[in-house]
């Protein structure tokens, strides 16, 4: 292989994660995960409650450091470049996360905002709509459903065009509705490398590029 070809397999990879491990008052969560995804790959992350999927997330996501290891998230490393990557990072935790006495369209700004959007009122009204979140724009968020408030997590996610999406468990709570919204801003987007932790092992396999499996902190490699 040559100089050339090596680095145009590194642009390719969105994600190289190294070696990372987490500890957590002496107990190993993460040990040594290490893998490589593709730029626009769509990845599942599988594995039981406590196999570490979402610290694994969280250390992506540069809301938790590594005790050991790194990762590179579009040519920058995690460590050194937690700032910047921020900004390409979009994340849906496993709880929503709203603000609860913000309407929809209150939250969206208040989120698009922090990222210095241009554009920021067409942007907000396409995500409203594209969620079915429209002709509630102007309740206050505490009066929605479950299924709503993941809708209006998962529109906060992606309210920047993020690079990388990072999501933990995005099914959850969603209706038929919501799982089309899932599938349109995310699924569907080649733009976009997304990890996904699921527990549905049947419908990763129909929108998965790549399956990772988390067992006891080590992960398989994906296929």
């Amino acid at each position: 292989m040559t100089i050339s070809d090596k680095i145009i397999m590194h642009e390719k990879l969105a994600i190289s994660v190294k070696k990372i491990s987490k500890n957590y008052g002496g107990k190993n969560i993460l040990s040594e995960c290490t893998f490589d995804l593709e730029s626009g790959s769509k990845t599942a992350l599988m594995g039981a409650n406590g196999s570490g999927k979402t610290t694994l997330l969280n250390i992506l996501a540069t809301l938790t450091s590594p005790s050991s290891g790194d990762a590179c998230i579009n040519g920058y490393s995690l460590k050194e470049n937690s700032n910047l990557l921020r900004a390409q990072i979009g994340v849906l935790a496993h709880i929503p996360m709203v603000y609860p006495d913000f309407s929809p369209r209150e939250n969206l700004y208040f989120f698009g905002n922090l990222y210095n959007l241009t554009n920021l009122d067409k942007r907000v009204d396409e995500i409203l709509h594209l969620s079915g979140l429209w002709n509630r724009r102007n309740e206050k968020t505490n009066v929605l459903s479950r299924g709503m408030h993941q809708r209006l997590a998962l529109g906060r996610a992606v309210i920047h065009n993020p690079k990388i999406l990072l999501l933990d468990e995005p099914e959850t709570g969603l209706d038929t509705g919501g799982l089309e919204m899932l599938k349109t801003l995310v699924i569907e987007n080649s733009n976009m490398t997304v990890i996904a932790s699921t527990h549905n092992n049947k419908n990763a396999e129909v929108w998965a590029d790549n399956l990772l499996t988390i067992y006891k902190g080590k992960i398989s490699t994906p296929t």
